[in-house]
């Protein structure tokens, strides 16, 4: 049997943005949610710059600018979206909109401005996926519904889909590290302000600096890199689908490092994402016409 790399490469930048929830956790106090995703934004972006200057080559000629601003502002607009449904509605819902309404966004976005009508087989797997999902984030604690926590989330979720269909067509006939370091470069420049409208000192003791260091160059800069790898053969909707193995990685990682419980529902919850992600990367290729 032979095994696609393209559906791995998404699959392992998937695992590496698993590793952000616990990263945070040991975060030092007074670390906002919004300033850390702005600092792993600019620490990403500047490292994929100067990776680009000293290793790559950056061709100019012919590239889609107006694509690469709109994916810049993606990126940049889904940190403080996602960030912000969390404070507002809870770590549980916020995710679940946010990361489960990205697939479904992602293939109507390919339907109505590409008319690419993803595969039968990828809506059973992405249902799969986002049904475990929600069971893993479930929670016996009682929920409190807010209309801007949801509008945020799915926000979140839309920013998530328009970066990967744009980038997606960045990537087509050029190198990913370029392509990559050009937008996270504008992305982090986007983000900039939030540095300065949150407390920063955090950053400058030790265990802030390696967990920025770890969050820029790792759960974003590689992170990215492979996605963007991944996206030049498997389409933005699989690829979506895909980087649902982010929260499931998050999961276990709780469990090992953190010490959190899972009940039955979640461990149930791991198993259909698990089964939907599979089911997703044996078909990524597969479309249907419109």
């Amino acid at each position: 049997m032979i095994i696609k790399k393209a559906p791995v490469f998404v699959l392992l930048a998937a695992m590496l943005w698993g590793t952000t929830g616990a990263a945070q956790a040991f975060a030092p106090a007074g670390a906002h949610p919004i300033a850390i995703g702005a600092a792993r934004l600019m620490v990403g972006g500047m490292f994929l710059l100067l990776v680009v200057l000293f290793f790559g080559r950056f061709e100019r000629k012919g590239w889609p600018i107006r694509l690469t601003i709109l994916a810049a502002l993606s990126m940049a607009c889904y940190q403080p979206l996602f960030f912000s449904a969390v404070l507002q509605t809870g770590v549980a819902v916020g995710t679940v909109i946010a990361i489960g309404s990205a697939p479904i966004m992602s293939g109507l976005l390919e339907l109505l401005f590409f008319k690419r009508r993803p595969a039968r087989i990828w809506w059973m797997a992405t249902v799969l996926s986002i049904i475990g999902c929600v069971l893993l984030f479930l929670t016996g604690d009682s929920v409190t519904i807010k209309p801007a926590g949801i509008l945020l989330a799915l926000g979140a979720g839309l920013s998530f889909a328009g970066y990967t269909l744009l980038s997606g067509k960045i990537v087509q006939g050029r190198g990913s590290l370029e392509a990559v370091a050009v937008i996270f470069g504008i992305g982090g420049i986007l983000l900039f302000p939030f540095l300065f409208l949150f407390e920063m000192d955090w950053i400058l003791q030790p265990k802030g600096f390696a967990i920025s260091l770890h969050l820029g160059i790792i759960a974003t800069a590689a992170a990215y890199f492979l996605f963007s790898k991944g996206l030049q053969q498997v389409p933005a909707s699989s690829a979506v689908t895909l980087s649902l193995a982010e929260p499931l990685t998050a999961a276990v990682l709780g469990v090992v490092l953190v010490g959190e419980e899972l009940t039955l529902l979640s461990w149930l919850g791991i198993g259909l994402l698990l089964a939907g992600i599979v089911l997703t990367a044996l078909v990524s290729g597969r479309r249907e016409p419109v």
